[in-house]
């Protein structure tokens, strides 16, 4: 396992229990110009907002993110939804963000602003939805986690909904992050292994309006941080592996008043 692994949790521990006294540190997230990275940058806030309102625009290099050139390179994010910080606790935040070039309109991977208006829209629908993500597990190689590095594991069937250490891959990693999600305050509504050996979903909803795609986002953020603390790479890969294995989607289920249907 690589060094970035190595790292003692435990002695971190020492300082993130230190009092930090009215001051919060809010981690602002966003969505790079890829249009599936996640980026993040931590600000220091005075005290605790009450609202969402009142924590202030801020700015990134958005050459480095795929999204300005070099030259005007200045791009800001615009909070939307905060959340209780699973790692930092106390009054600590999440902090999902909108991007925004600099002159003010929105960067090309930002969806969200049209979204918005959209449900906005429909709101008197009350259109519900749940997404069933599916994600794999990958050493630091690129290798899916636990598969042996010379060879392959035993064929797809024992694996989906598994249990025992021959069936099932990073069940700590899947643990940890359906904790950090329900501390969030974003509603996971289960989880599962995968069909195949590495592969797991979670399921994120029922959720109305735009709500859904900001829980969405920050809970692959929560993950992406939580498998970095065990030294584990996520993937969303829809076909990670070539041959006979399994791809990963994220299947999306909605409601409104006219009934059900998946996509």
């Amino acid at each position: 396992m690589q060094s970035n692994a190595q790292t003692n949790k435990a002695v971190l521990d020492r300082y993130l229990s230190l009092d930090q006294g009215k001051r919060v540190q809010a981690l602002y997230i966003w969505i790079d110009g890829t249009g599936e990275g996640m980026r993040s940058k931590t600000k220091t806030l005075e005290s605790k907002p009450s609202s969402v309102s009142e924590l202030p625009i801020w700015n990134y290099d958005g050459s480095s993110t795929y999204q300005a050139e070099g030259s005007n390179s200045d791009t800001y994010l615009k909070p939307v939804k905060m959340y209780p910080d699973p790692f930092r606790r106390g009054n600590n935040i999440l902090v999902m963000c909108e991007t925004y070039k600099y002159n003010k309109e929105p960067t090309d991977t930002n969806h969200r602003k049209l979204c918005l208006e959209v449900m906005e829209k429909a709101k008197d629908d009350h259109p519900w939805f749940g997404i069933e993500q599916e994600y794999t597990l990958l050493d630091q190689d690129g290798h899916p986690f636990g598969w042996p590095k010379n060879g392959f594991p035993g064929p797809q069937g024992p694996y989906y909904c598994g249990v025992g250490a021959n069936r099932v891959y990073g069940r700590d990693i899947v643990e940890a992050h359906y904790r950090c999600c329900l501390y969030a305050g974003i509603r996971v509504s289960g989880t599962n292994a995968e069909v195949m050996p590495a592969q797991w979903e979670y399921q994120v909803g029922p959720t109305e309006g735009i709500d859904m795609g900001d829980d969405l986002w920050v809970s692959r953020y929560l993950l992406e941080r939580v498998a970095e603390d065990f030294g584990v790479v996520v993937s969303f890969d829809p076909k990670p592996m070539a041959g006979d294995w399994n791809g990963a989607g994220a299947h999306t289920n909605s409601r409104g008043r006219q009934g059900t249907q998946g996509i």
